[in-house]
């Protein structure tokens, strides 16, 4: 963690624990879920209305209402009041920042529930053992949770959110840490390439990449999968099922994104500047089956490879590079990926060959196929890339 450094910005950390609730506790979050989940379904059709007669809606109207509406519907009074709060402002920010009508609804289906406490003074932490704690929050009382690491700061919030059939508490922790001004070497550079057979390769010939299923677990998958089908809606056997998938895709994500956080890490603490391709991910994994009037071509071919884009992780190990750069000093800007893996960096030359050195891949594996490149950086001590100029 980078000390306290004067004239930096702060940087505010997370610390995330597992919790161990009673059934009474579990019911009272899947409850208060459910309530911030319906007010922010509510919350955003209302501002689509008002966007389709030309007005505007806000955070401070909306929160008025929601006071009145405590009194026509009582079961609105079972979530902390701070919560609800928190999910409007959650709601206004989503839809500055995306557009009313881009912010998705939240399913019931597919969402996963969570909620926030954003009053640091109704949240007291407690360590009862080595590896045991206890937090006190807003209607729920005490709660026990696994002391996985220690806090290191004080308490700004806490959200609770579900996974899988296990409940965590997210603390955001004043650790006194700040940004250094700053990278420790400040004229390194570092281009990354994002393609489907190795997840992240940078331009000095590092290669970044990991399975994230065994082989085990993906027969087990398809198996589930096939029991799935047979399943009758509604039934206790489906749940079961797909409780009995969702363990098997919880064990990947958690593989990808400590895969992720720490390539990120690695990568910031060697570079102060790192340059990315500006790929629209979502517009890149879209569904290639078109229309009934215009039907797509190769739908599955293209829906193979959206599933290789998904399973490397792109965004999120952007995501987690834009976040370890806060406590580096770096610097991560994205360039536009047209011929980035054919035009030298140094000249400026685009030619075909400008990527044979890349295709060829690391001693003992096969050559890469997948999205652009980026092409090997110069000398930092002599000159920056040609492409940063043009940002």
């Amino acid at each position: 963690m980078i000390n306290q450094l004067e004239g930096g910005v702060p940087v505010l950390s997370g610390r995330r624990y597992r919790l161990e609730l009673t059934a009474e506790q579990a019911a009272q979050c899947q409850e208060f879920a459910d309530v911030c989940r319906s007010v922010w379904n509510t919350g955003l059709e209302q501002r689509r209305e008002y966007r389709r007669r030309g007005a505007w809606m806000n955070y401070a109207p909306q929160c008025a209402e929601l006071a009145d509406a405590k009194r026509e519907h009582p079961w609105l009074k079972a979530a902390p009041s701070h919560a609800l709060q928190q999910t409007l402002k959650d709601l206004d920010r989503a839809c500055r920042d995306h557009g009313t009508f881009k912010v998705r609804w939240r399913s019931k289906a597919r969402w996963s529930p969570s909620f926030r406490f954003p009053d640091a003074k109704q949240i007291s932490v407690e360590r009862l053992g080595r590896k045991c704690g206890r937090v006190k929050l807003p209607k729920l009382g005490w709660v026990n949770f696994r002391w996985s690491r220690p806090l290191g700061g004080e308490i700004r919030s806490a959200t609770l959110s579900r996974k899988g059939a296990h409940w965590f508490v997210s603390f955001l922790v004043d650790d006194q840490a700040h940004a250094p001004e700053h990278h420790a070497m400040p004229n390194t550079v570092v281009g990354i390439d994002r393609g489907v057979k190795s997840a992240a390769v940078t331009s000095n010939g590092d290669f970044h990449d990991r399975e994230f299923i065994t082989a085990w677990e993906r027969v087990r998958y398809r198996r589930l999968q096939q029991r799935l089908a047979r399943t009758k809606p509604g039934s206790a056997n489906r749940h079961k099922t797909i409780a009995a998938l969702n363990v098997i895709t919880g064990r990947v994500t958690d593989r990808r994104g400590d895969f992720c956080a720490q390539t990120a890490s690695r990568i910031v603490a060697k570079n102060a500047l790192v340059v990315l391709e500006d790929l629209r991910t979502r517009n890149m994994t879209a569904s290639a089956a078109g229309t009934l009037a215009e039907p797509g071509r190769r739908v599955a071919q293209k829906r193979g490879l959206n599933r290789a884009i998904l399973d490397k992780g792109w965004h999120r190990l952007e995501l987690a590079l834009t976040n370890a750069a806060r406590y580096t000093g770096s610097r991560v800007v994205k360039v536009n990926p047209a011929f980035t893996s054919q035009r030298c960096s140094a000249c400026g030359f685009i030619t075909d060959n400008n990527r044979a050195a890349e295709a060829a891949g690391p001693p003992g594996r096969n050559p890469r196929s997948g999205r652009g490149g980026v092409a090997a950086m110069p000398d930092p001590l002599l000159t920056p890339p040609p492409a940063l100029d043009q940002q």
